[in-house]
């Protein structure tokens, strides 16, 4: 087992007496690196700059006020962002009164729990059962993260069998990998298979989501509906049936969802700035300024800011004609995060949406320049911003303008939105004479990236290469040279390199999309040769 005194702790804790008590425990048990946060945000803020083995947490971090995260929220923020890895120990510190509600309610469950008061004894021996459990998983998880997933599978097959005690661990692990490549029929077999054993909501919250990429979203609702009546608590699982019902254009009902969640969980930023959105979208401006205020309220410490909500809580307050507590919005997003090119772009956007609700159209024209500018030199913006960008744009005869925020979202491969939904702003505008121009132009330059990734290829950068192919795939999916170029690029990378499984996909459909173009192309039988022997050789089953 690993030495205690290689073990790097962080206590968050708002109770500096519990700070002090819990340190002296841990100095007990042979645990000097020990650092500490008072509440979610200094804990994020540590968590960004450096790694901890253990995370302890006391849950009631707002000291019983009800004002900012409780533990369980901060740990969803830590998952949702990435900022502790799978194998970072996570022990939950809780009355048992808590508990008994929190217990069974969260997907992204602690690690451990120890519920208050504890002796030393308690707490070294739920640590030393945490460090056996991520020494039994390590090996399945430093797989995953280096992109071995069928070898993860196996392991957690192998470890299903070979420790039982960590049977439905190994078991969600697996379930999770075959969801990652896409095979959600499999990860559907998994999670039945647990719930058969033990009725969990995180299986029941799997299956579901393997419903919905199963495009079975009945089936979905059903179990959700279900998983609610036992688990009213459990939150992922009122996202998740909100999504369903938007995607069957239920946004009333998705937006009641959300509400009940909210009035259940009120201080989780991303689900106050969904139902804002869904809000907007079904044209409850009250309900999207209450949702939108609190989102900047409670995001204004936090290390997630995001200026798009001003923008959102300014559309709300437009629609709703408050023009004054717009303006001062705007105001606030200009003064709490200045400097930002991101920020710039939302303050210009916002401030052009207040002149065209008061008829100021020369203004609202130059202030959308002013937004296009910006967006040129940030980063981070969202492709849905970018097109409502586009779209005021083109009302106010900027053409270039709207051209070029529109290529942006068109050049970033990581945008969620094709080529074809871009151009369907123009196409909807009745401006076919921009969509063949901007087509023009994108086929100019993923050619210059075929020259680029040719250059890199022939500098040794095999994955460099693939990257441009990727791009130039992106703004020209159906140029069948680029289609032909990429797939040889993936499969000379996965020859060289080891196996992918996403590019191993693309580089699948690339053949099925060559063969649809020109059965006879003379590249697709050697293509399709390589692709199989990569399969044989990687031991990837058909």
């Amino acid at each position: 087992m690993q030495d205690n005194g290689n073990l790097a702790v962080l206590v968050v804790d708002p109770n500096p007496g519990m700070r002090t008590s819990l340190q002296n425990m841990l100095g007990l048990i042979g645990i000097g690196k020990v650092e500490y946060a008072i509440n979610a945000n200094t804990a994020i803020k540590q968590l960004t700059k450096r790694a901890y083995d253990v995370v302890l947490c006391e849950y009631d971090l707002a000291s019983g006020s009800g004002e900012g995260q409780d533990g369980q929220q901060l740990l969803e923020d830590l998952r949702h962002h990435h900022l502790i890895s799978a194998s970072t120990i996570f022990i939950m510190l809780t009355s048992e009164g808590v508990y008994n509600k929190v217990v069974s309610a969260a997907e992204l469950t602690p690690t451990d729990y120890v519920l208050k008061p504890f002796t030393v004894e308690l707490l070294s021996g739920r640590i030393k059962r945490a460090l056996e459990r991520r020494a039994a998983l390590l090996p399945a998880w430093q797989q995953a993260a280096a992109g071995k997933l069928r070898e993860a599978i196996r392991t957690c097959e192998e470890g299903e069998k070979a420790q039982p005690r960590y049977a439905f661990d190994f078991a969600r692990i697996r379930a999770e990998l075959h969801t990652t490549l896409e095979e959600h029929q499999q990860a559907a077999n998994v999670y039945r298979q647990i719930m058969t054993e033990r009725p969990l909501g995180w299986a029941a919250l799997g299956l579901a989501r393997c419903m919905v990429a199963l495009n079975q979203i009945d089936d979905a609702r059903f179990i959700l509906d279900e998983l609610l009546i036992s688990n009213p608590r459990m939150m992922a699982a009122y996202d998740l049936l909100a999504r369903c019902l938007e995607t069957e254009g239920e946004g009333a009902l998705a937006k009641k969802v959300l509400e009940d969640a909210v009035a259940i969980s009120p201080h989780v930023v991303r689900r106050l700035r969904k139902l804002g959105e869904v809000a907007l979208a079904t044209g409850d401006a009250e309900g999207a300024e209450k949702s939108f205020k609190q989102v900047v309220t409670k995001a204004r410490y936090s290390e997630f800011r995001d200026p798009e909500d001003h923008v959102n809580l300014v559309k709300a307050l437009v629609t709703r004609g408050d023009m004054v507590q717009a303006t001062g919005v705007i105001r606030d997003l200009e003064r709490s995060l200045r400097g930002s090119p991101a920020a710039d772009a939302c303050k210009s956007y916002a401030t052009s949406l207040l002149h065209d609700k008061t008829g100021n159209g020369g203004a609202a024209a130059a202030e959308l320049q002013a937004a296009v500018n910006a967006v040129r030199a940030s980063s981070g913006l969202s492709s849905g911003l970018k097109m409502e960008m586009a779209r005021a744009c083109l009302d106010h005869q900027l053409d270039a303008q709207a051209a070029d925020v529109m290529m942006t979202v068109m050049h970033d491969a990581q945008s969620g939105v094709s080529v074809d939904q871009a151009m369907g702003v123009f196409d909807k505008a009745g401006r076919g004479d921009l969509v063949e121009g901007m087509g023009q132009q994108l086929k100019a330059q993923a050619q210059i990236l075929l020259g680029v990734a040719d250059e890199k290829r022939n500098m040794g950068d095999v994955r460099g290469a693939v990257q441009t192919l990727l791009e130039a795939l992106h703004i020209a999916p159906n140029n069948l040279q680029i289609m032909v170029a990429t797939a040889g690029g993936i499969l000379r990378q996965m020859n060289e390199l080891g196996w992918d499984h996403p590019l191993g996909q693309t580089a699948g459909a690339l053949l099925d999309g060559i063969r649809a173009q020109d059965a006879l192309h003379p590249r697709l039988a050697v293509l399709v040769e390589e692709y199989q022997a990569a399969r044989r050789k990687y031991g990837i089953a058909a």
